[in-house]
């Protein structure tokens, strides 16, 4: 009796541990990215470009080198009518523990980067409304298979 009530508590820890292995996802969460659909105005591409080319991306640099951002790219679109985006702003973070106070760390990496004070780059952003409209922002989340 002793052996069957061995053998049968055996068993019974085999089933609950292939159980509890099915129940795992077969993908944990990854990077999470932002995808910013700018619609730049007529005449006024060569000139956002610049800004990006300088202040966008050295703020991008910054904060890559910090761990905050782990890539970030730009890409351009054809608008198929006047209301689509043609360009994206693409960057791409950590994971969402990266947003925690998101505003204060990119505060501190824009004061050093351009010298302005948040309330002068927000100033400053609003003066790129002549430059491009911001349609929008996508946050999206890879999943990765295990």
């Amino acid at each position: 009796m002793k052996r069957f009530n061995l053998w049968l508590a055996c068993l019974l820890m085999a089933l609950f541990a292939v159980s509890a292995q099915a129940q795992q996802r077969p993908y944990a969460d990854g990077p999470v990215t932002i995808v910013s659909s700018i619609k730049v105005v007529d005449g006024q591409f060569e000139n956002y470009m610049s800004y990006l080319n300088a202040n966008w991306r050295r703020a991008m640099e910054e904060a890559k080198k910090t761990g905050l951002v782990t890539d970030f790219h730009v890409y351009g679109a054809q608008a198929h009518n006047p209301s689509e985006p043609d360009l994206y702003l693409v960057v791409t973070y950590p994971n969402m523990a990266a947003f925690d106070g998101i505003d204060e760390k990119m505060d501190a990496i824009q004061t050093k980067v351009t010298k302005m004070n948040y309330k002068e780059a927000d100033e400053a952003s609003g003066k790129r409304v002549v430059m491009r409209e911001l349609l929008g922002q996508m946050m999206v989340r890879e999943l990765v298979f295990k």
